[in-house]
């Protein structure tokens, strides 16, 4: 009979956690620990690492407030990861030890946001299907707009036909290795002036995660007349781009420039042969629980909307 425990991670784990997310099933570099620890002091982690005999067979990057665990709350996506090997009834067991150690540590309720299916071709649903089982509930649910680059491309026509339009103008893309003019000129300005809000990396943050994931994280400007106009902040992995951050100032969204940049983007690595380009949600406060315009921008460049599960499962 295989003995299966449960651990929580510690500084002394750091070399096994990194090996084990490298080869992992349905992980990306944001579970690596120095993207979930660049912002350590807000948030109390409560990451977790689960073992068959002595071998490290899944682990989960969480946070811990109270008496409540999330998947964790500081990254896009989470949920349990687990080794290429693992089958389905082995992710039962894998669930049920986590379960326990929870009802052992006190922990009153467990939030999971597994990563969205097309991250991992292999697939990644069985987590899902065990938690309902058990009395989890869906806790929400958010539109996630992406685009499958192995399909043809749905870009509709009034946006190819200013994109046509816009190339003409002499815009020069520039993938940058500094974040500078970026982040001062466009994004915070234009997020401060459009929505009150702040970007969630600062611009000391994003440098240092670039230094840390150079091939992971990168950054493309258009410039016009020499003065930056738009830019798209990306994460990527081996099989999927996210745009993480896109903003425009006011020349650039009178040239479109944001389209412009989005199209070549989107060639780019549909011809690179990524298999999904991830634009992200676009929930909203507002009464509908979206923002309309913005659904509306993202499928005319070609996005299917994906769904973003969120679970809650109380434990008391």
């Amino acid at each position: 009979m295989k003995n299966y425990s449960v651990k929580q991670y510690q500084e002394s784990d750091y070399t096994n956690w990194n090996a084990f997310i490298g080869q992992a099933k349905n992980a990306t570099f944001l579970f690596h620990r120095d993207f979930m620890e660049y912002h350590k002091e807000r948030f109390e982690d409560f990451s977790l690492m689960v073992f068959e005999d002595e071998k490290l067979i899944a682990v989960l990057p969480a946070n811990k407030a109270g008496a409540k665990v999330f998947s964790h709350q500081g990254l896009t996506y989470g949920g349990l990861v687990y080794s290429a090997k693992i089958n389905g009834e082995k992710v039962e067991i894998i669930l049920d030890s986590l379960l326990s150690f929870f009802k052992e540590n006190e922990i009153e309720s467990f939030y999971c946001k597994p990563i969205p299916f097309f991250y991992s071709s292999g697939g990644n649903h069985e987590t899902d299907f065990f938690l309902l089982k058990r009395g989890a509930s869906l806790d929400k649910k958010e539109m996630n707009l992406a685009i499958n680059l192995a399909m043809p491309l749905t870009i509709s026509k009034s946006k190819l036909k200013h994109f046509r339009k816009i190339e003409a103008l002499d815009l020069e893309l520039v993938e940058e290795h500094q974040f500078e003019s970026f982040w001062e000129l466009v994004l915070v300005p234009r997020l401060f002036e459009k929505h009150n809000a702040k970007p969630v990396h600062t611009l000391q943050e994003i440098k240092k995660l670039k230094e840390m994931f150079p091939n992971n994280i990168k950054q493309f400007s258009v410039y016009y007349e020499g003065v930056i106009i738009a830019g798209i902040t990306l994460f990527e992995t081996e099989t999927v781009v996210k745009s993480q951050y896109g903003a425009t100032t006011k020349k650039g969204e009178e040239l479109r420039a944001l389209d412009f940049l989005f199209i070549r983007l989107i060639q780019k690595y549909k011809s690179e042969g990524k298999l999904f380009f991830d634009m992200g949600i676009v929930t909203d406060d507002n009464e509908k629980g979206y923002n309309i315009g913005l659904l509306k921008q993202k499928e005319e460049l070609g996005c299917s909307v994906y769904s973003q599960d969120f679970y809650k499962m109380n434990l008391i």
